[in-house]
């Protein structure tokens, strides 16, 4: 008995010596910038001189703010379509490539490629596929007799511009996640279902998808999270623009940080964004829970 315990405090030792590493590393560069960045924001500071305490200023001048609540709607109109199209599609490719064939792998690797692809250089190619002169997008319209649009120019296409061109890098990661998913189902309960004259969408409708309801609200959860905290790609091809029209809160608060020096609202914004991701999530964890059956 004794020499257990000694054995189990010289496991437990030996494992907080391992995590010791990575949790000063989580502290340095996540616990101590979070508590910095709470305290900023109740403050005036622009970098170039003193902050002053200014309270709750920050927040209230929030209130008023146009362009914020604009960058908030912006991101709620790409959440609607990006959410949904980003499961669907996902889905839908795990379907496709969950089958025991020749090349299948290669046919997953391909799909899981742009995932791996840097953001900011997919939205740098992606900004010669959609020029309006000469880019391939409206080229292969032409063929076709279509008169293409100004795809990042125009307020009417240039956020689904840029819903399509996250689209086209997160289907590959969710793909793998609904993979894994797919491979998780049981196979008694498919033959089964077989033997009692199941169709293929009624297998899909009554097991596949029940049995996803974890995986689709890891996918959802994760999906909101990126919406919101979008940045890279409207950064790129369309710079907030036109007319605000892809401005998004993450933009709005680098600009302000770092273009306009107001660290302190900046950090104000900050919070209010983060306070808007964990309601979101927790909507999306209270709607999920709400279809799962009652046994």
């Amino acid at each position: 008995m004794f020499q257990t315990r000694k054995l189990n405090g010289h496991q437990a030792r030996i494992a907080y010596l391992f995590i010791t590493p990575t949790l000063l590393l989580f502290a340095i560069f996540t616990v101590i910038p979070v508590i910095m960045a709470f305290y900023l924001s109740f403050t005036n500071y622009d970098v170039l001189s003193h902050q002053d305490w200014v309270g709750l200023d920050n927040y209230r001048k929030l209130v008023s703010d146009n362009l914020l609540w604009q960058t908030f709607r912006n991101v709620f109109y790409y959440t609607i379509i990006f959410v949904p199209l980003n499961i669907l599609l996902s889905l839908s490719v795990a379907l496709l490539l969950n089958r025991s064939v020749r090349g299948i792998k290669l046919f997953r690797t391909m799909n899981y490629v742009p995932t791996l692809t840097s953001a900011v250089a997919a939205a740098t190619v992606w900004l010669w596929v959609l020029h309006p002169d000469y880019g391939l997008l409206n080229g292969l319209l032409s063929l076709f007799g279509i008169t293409g649009p100004a795809w990042l120019a125009q307020s009417g296409t240039a956020m689904l511009s840029v819903i399509m061109v996250t689209l086209w890098q997160a289907i590959g990661s969710n793909m793998i996640i609904y993979l894994a998913g797919l491979q998780g189902v049981p196979d008694f309960l498919y033959e089964s279902a077989k033997l009692d004259g199941a169709n293929a969408f009624q297998r899909f409708l009554y097991i596949t998808w029940p049995q996803l309801r974890p995986t689709t609200f890891l996918v959802s959860t994760m999906a909101i999270i990126g919406a919101l905290q979008l940045f890279d790609q409207a950064f790129v091809l369309t710079q907030g623009g036109p007319a605000n029209a892809t401005k998004t809160p993450v933009y709005l608060i680098y600009q302000q940080g770092f273009n306009q020096l107001q660290m302190g609202y900046a950090s104000a914004q900050a919070f209010v964004l983060a306070l808007a991701i964990l309601i979101f999530s927790l909507i999306n964890m209270r709607l999920s829970k709400a279809e799962e059956p009652i046994v």
